[in-house]
């Protein structure tokens, strides 16, 4: 992923929220599913740490 790719697409209160990448990187792992109802503070994915 690249700085401001979107990573993660939340829908809240019937809006889409999209999350972008702060920086470069590698997704290493996605912590949730389509459809999850998760609270505020989750972690949703994690990132490679960087080199």
């Amino acid at each position: 992923m690249t700085l401001g790719d979107p990573l993660v697409v939340l829908e809240a209160m019937k809006m889409e929220h999209t999350l972008r990448a702060a920086r470069d990187g590698v997704v290493a792992e996605v912590l949730v599913a389509a459809g999850d109802q998760i609270e505020a503070g989750a972690a949703l994915i994690r990132l490679e740490a960087d080199a």
